[in-house]
């Protein structure tokens, strides 16, 4: 039955107005990427797209509030790069700029679905926010700010770029995992995380440059699951052998919907300074 079945919220990837293109010329696109919705579904979740609710031609009273009070837990979709405003920092590059806009709808998500005690994962580019929205902050481009770094993105090769990790035992990762210390995974990013938030930990580093490759909100059963990866495990073929296999992550993600259906976390909060910010340049920026 339809109603039994976990419904999970996505959120989504924008393309701005674009007067050079040649259909929805000069409209505002939200969108998700087919693979990462099959991914969700795959054992039996609905998925929805949260929209941001504002911007010029916002009608009606649905905030997102109201989706993290009806969905079971939200996925933070991977994308864009991380404005550095959002962690204090000017960009160094201009190629490094990020998606100003995305991010304050992003962090307006996990404020909504952390208040209503929803799960919340993120991958790639979710990583990186969850980080910056509970005060931790990013490399803006590994390659040059880390020396010695493995190349994390390769535009030719894209999902098919692996390295190996070193997953941290004694975490949830380890047990979701038992006697899996190392394993290959997909990398397709070019920033990453600089300093970890506080109250999370890492629990899966790249090797060898050690680049964080999966956080986690410490305690998590009683504070409200937050998990993220910055490989993407929605991107792991089910014959593909020598990677790391997605569903043990799944399975734990959606499990901690289920409960979270029956059982409410309880509630948990942004930093105020991230919050405040985004609240107030949400209403003013999102989709102009």
């Amino acid at each position: 039955m339809s109603a039994q079945r976990l419904k999970i919220g996505l959120s989504a990837c924008f393309s701005h107005a674009d007067p050079t293109r040649s259909l929805f010329t000069g409209k505002t696109l939200q969108y998700v990427e087919q693979s990462i919705a099959h991914w969700i579904m795959s054992y039996g979740a609905m998925v929805v797209m949260v929209p941001c609710p504002t911007g010029e031609t916002a009608r009606g009273d649905a905030t997102l509030a109201h989706y993290a009070e009806w969905l079971d837990g939200v996925v933070m979709h991977g994308g864009a790069d991380v404005w550095p405003g959002s962690y204090g920092e000017e960009p160094l590059q201009d190629a490094w700029i990020g998606d100003r806009v995305r991010d304050l709808y992003d962090l307006a998500v996990v404020e909504a679905f952390a208040q209503a005690g929803k799960p919340i994962f993120g991958i790639c580019r979710g990583l990186q926010l969850i980080n910056v929205a509970f005060g931790g902050t990013l490399y803006q481009d590994i390659e040059t700010q880390l020396e010695g770094s493995l190349r994390h993105r390769d535009p030719v090769t894209y999902d098919q770029n692996f390295h190996e990790i070193e997953i941290v035992q004694s975490t949830r990762l380890a047990a979701l995992y038992p006697g899996v210390r190392r394993a290959r995974v997909n990398s397709i990013h070019h920033q990453g995380i600089k300093d970890l938030a506080p109250d999370f930990q890492v629990e899966a580093w790249s090797l060898p440059d050690r680049v964080p490759e999966a956080i986690r909100r410490r305690d998590g059963l009683n504070r409200g699951y937050i998990a993220a990866t910055q490989w993407h495990p929605e991107f792991h073929k089910r014959d593909q052998k020598n990677t790391l296999d997605d569903t043990a992550i799944l399975y734990d993600f959606l499990g901690a919907a289920r409960a979270a259906r029956s059982r409410p976390q309880p509630a948990q909060h942004l930093p105020g300074r991230i919050r405040d910010r985004a609240a107030r340049l949400l209403r003013q920026a999102l989709l102009r």
